[in-house]
Order: structure tokens, then sequence, then C-alpha cells
């Protein structure tokens, strides 16, 4: 039997074991059910509840598809490949061998799904980005580390906002929120959460001597409707306050901005950009409540993995990632020891490697006996 052919057999294997693994025929059967479900719903002028069964099957289709489609083109590639190889047509080995690594590529990242178990991996996330002591070296990081990560988002298909922004003084980034949306958005993310420390000859210092800066990622899950996280405004103080980032004349002359205090565990949200005051208190709230259901879930889990990290001094000895541009270019993950030499990639938002292996390393030592 060819090599590409064995490929082609091992591939089909994964996408059998996949349908087992992501219940696809159960799915499948629930999309029928689910448009009798909204055909009832209708009926009885129920749109909110029509609507809801809409999302949820919308959802299932996506992923039924999505995998009888690669089940298709495994089947059709296998036919494929037993022509050429009989043939012996170089050209066209090339050609089937480049749509079955493109096809593997596409797989594995589907694959990793099977490792998120938490009500909230599907959903979006906020991520927070702040550099640590080092003044412009640090916010500069902080800048290239948001550019690395709108990159990625932009690969993964997600949408993100920029909710909270604060430049640096001479440069770079002091302070930014975004909000990020996208199907597991959090699960993929919350891999980020953590100290990134980056090593490089310093483009702001005249005798390019070597610097090493760090910055603080932490993503936050959005709260889903079903999580009962309530917030009694009797346990809350808000403040409001003239922006200080930009924004113009709006920002400069209007108390825009927003400060809420959680008055029984400490914690503080601020919001300012060039919203209104009451959008920023929409926001501010929202990850109130995403910090309290993290809070609260650190708490159940305790010895077992948390479920976005816990923040730690930003400073040397606490990074989960090392960023190396002098003396010689690499990039470490210091949980999953998964380490590449090929920094500019990565840089430029490639950093699936360090993402996937984080997921299923992190599942694995949940669920280890």
């Amino acid at each position: 039997m060819g090599a590409l052919r064995d490929r082609l057999i091992e591939l089909k294997k994964r996408v059998d074991e996949s349908f087992l693994v992501f219940s696809i025929p159960s799915k499948e059967e629930k999309i029928k059910e689910l448009e009798a479900l909204v055909s009832e719903a209708y009926s009885r002028n129920d749109v909110d509840k029509a609507s809801s069964l809409l999302i949820e099957q919308s959802r299932l289709k996506k992923e039924v598809e999505r995998w009888n489609s690669i089940k298709n083109k495994v089947e059709s590639l296998l036919l494929l490949a037993t022509e050429v190889e009989e043939l012996g047509e170089d050209g066209m080995i090339n050609e089937v061998l480049k749509e079955i690594e493109k096809l593997e590529y596409t797989i594995s990242q589907y694959e990793i799904e099977r490792f998120f178990d938490s009500e909230v991996d599907r959903g979006n996330c906020f991520m927070n980005i702040h550099p640590g002591a080092g003044g412009t070296e640090s916010c500069d990081w902080a800048a290239m580390l948001f550019r690395m990560y709108t990159r990625f988002f932009e690969r993964k298909g997600f949408k993100y906002e920029v909710v909270d922004f604060l430049p640096g003084e001479e440069a770079g980034i002091k302070d930014v929120t975004l909000y990020v949306q996208g199907e597991f958005a959090f699960g993929y993310l919350k891999s980020e959460t953590g100290i990134h420390r980056l090593v490089r000859i310093s483009p702001f210092d005249a005798s390019k001597r070597r610097h090493t800066s760090f910055c603080a990622v932490h993503v936050m899950p959005e709260i889903p409707a079903s999580a009962d996280i309530s917030i009694d405004p009797s346990e809350i103080k808000v403040e409001v306050f003239r922006a200080s980032g930009k924004g113009g004349q709006h920002v400069n002359k209007v108390e825009s901005a927003v400060r809420i205090t959680h008055i029984p565990t400490g914690i503080v949200v601020s919001i300012q950009n060039e919203r209104s005051q009451i959008q920023n208190r929409e926001i501010a709230m929202k990850i109130l409540k995403s910090k309290l259901y993290e809070l609260r879930e650190k708490e159940r889990l305790k010895k077992i993995e948390e479920i976005s990290g816990e923040k730690k001094d930003i400073s040397w000895g606490n990074q989960i990632r090392s960023y190396v541009l002098h003396p010689y270019n690499s990039v470490k993950d210091h949980r999953t020891n998964v380490e590449t030499s090929d920094v500019q990639s990565v840089l430029d938002g490639e950093i699936d490697i360090f993402v996937n292996a984080y997921i299923k390393w992190s599942y694995l030592n949940r669920h280890r006996v």
C-alpha cells in the first residue's frame, strides 16, 4: 500500500473516532428534534424560546456539517490517492500530499475541542494585558503581545473589541482590556493567563544592552446566563471620573469613566474609553461578574487546576512563557515545555502549538488519577 493511502487510512480512523467522541450521530438526531421544537414554539408565538432553540440548532448543525465535510474529504482523497499512486505521477502525488497535510492540520485543530469540559469554555471572554515594572520597555512588550493576540484572533475567526485602553507615557500600552467573541474563545485563550517574559536588545537603549521585560495576561470568561452570579447593589461602590486615555475633548470634559469596587472581596474594575458612562458601567459590571465567577470556581476547584489561573507578581520566576530574541531565538512554555525557535511567527500570532499543548496538558492534569 502507498504512503499516501497509509496516511489517509490513519486520518479516516481519527475521523471515525471523532464521530464517536463528539457524538455526531446523536447530534444529527438532536437537530431533527430541535426542528420540531422550533415549529412548536412558533405555533405558540413563543419567539424567545424559538430563537433560543434556533441558536442551539445552528451550533449543532455547524459541528455536524464540519465533521461530515472532513469525512467526505478524507474518503475522496483516499480514492484519488489510490489512482495517482498507481499512475505514479509525481505532480499529482505532490498535490494530494498538500491536501492531506491541510486536512491533518484541520483535524488536529478540531480534535482539541474534546478537551473542553467547562460550561464557560465555549463562550466569549475578556483579556487584560498589563505591563510589569520597567517603564517604556514593559509598555512596548504589552503592545507586542496585543499585536500577537489580535493576529491570533483573526486567524481563529474571533471578533474582538477594545473595551479599555491606556497608552504608555512614551510608547506602548500601559493597560488594555479586550472583549473577545467566538466559539470556544475562552477555552482557547485561558491558556494565556500568566506572566509573559521577553528578553531582547532594547530599541530604547542607546547602548544596545539586553533587557528583560514582563507582562501579565489575564483571561476571564464572559458569564453565561445560566450561571448564578448575583451582585447586591449595597455591596458595590461606583465611582465616576474623567478618562485619562485617548478620546479627545469628550473624554477630557465628561466624567465617562467608571470604577466599581466589590466591597466584600475588594475586587476593583475600572473602564474608561470614548463610550458613555452607562456603557462603561455595563462593561465594568460584566467584568466584575466574570471575576466573581472566577473566584467562586477557584474556591470550588481548590487543588484542581484553577479555571483561569492565579495572578502572580509580574516579575522573574513566575513566567508561564519566555520569548527570547537575544542572544538566541526561542519561545518556550514553562508548563508544557513546548518550544520553538521561530519567534517571529509566534509574535505574528501563530501560537497554536502553545495553546493546544496547554489545553491537553491542563485537561490531563485535571483528570489524572
